[in-house]
């Protein structure tokens, strides 16, 4: 996976997209030009409502060369023709996963564990994701990574790292300035009360 240096945010989708207005916030943020993957996360919606919503962001995402990726659903993700997918440490095995997308992109979060994360690269990650490291609105946090876990990481491999939980635009910088490549944002993006999402990008310079 290729890394531009000034493309940094990994987006991450509301829990719930409800009407057409967040077609027109994902297009003028992804207008920015710092987004380099958008992944659909939707835990409660059924499947043919995640297919007919992610046909509209892969022609979105394709527009402005953001990667697709799908939370969980190696299969949503071959049926959308996505860029890839995201496992958690209960979804599909990587093996598994890479008998259904093949060549595509596969990222798998870490917690705060190396342990996890070397046999997440030895079993054919694309990249790894660690977190939380701040308290989140997005989800409960089980798991607190410190900048120590990076630099642990950084002497065994050199795959991109993405890091999660409660980033915002007075914590960003120290995570980029620690072996971090990739931001994975949400809930300051679309649930801020002082910006609207293009504005909040903005934000991140």
């Amino acid at each position: 996976m290729r890394i531009n240096k000034k493309k940094f945010v990994y987006l991450i989708s509301p829990s719930k997209i409800l009407n057409i207005k967040f077609y027109k916030d994902l297009e003028l943020t992804l207008r920015s030009g710092k987004v380099s993957f958008f992944q659909l996360r939707l835990k409660k919606e059924k499947l043919q409502k995640k297919i007919f919503i992610g046909k509209k962001i892969r022609k979105i995402c394709k527009k402005y060369k953001v990667k697709f990726l799908i939370n969980d659903s190696p299969i949503l993700a071959q049926k959308l023709n996505a860029d890839g997918c995201h496992l958690g440490q209960s979804d599909m095995k990587i093996n598994e996963a890479r008998k259904i997308i093949k060549r595509k992109i596969i990222g798998i979060t870490c917690h705060n564990s190396l342990k996890l994360s070397k046999l997440a690269i030895n079993s054919g990650a694309d990249y790894v994701a660690f977190g939380s490291f701040n308290k989140t609105k997005t989800k409960k946090t089980k798991f607190k990574a410190t900048k120590k876990i990076l630099n642990s990481f950084r002497k065994i491999s050199k795959k991109p790292v993405v890091a999660i939980g409660g980033i915002n635009n007075l914590n960003y910088k120290k995570l980029l300035l620690n072996n971090v490549n990739f931001l994975a944002i949400s809930s300051y993006i679309w649930k801020n009360k002082n910006y609207k999402p293009e504005e909040a990008i903005k934000e991140l310079r």
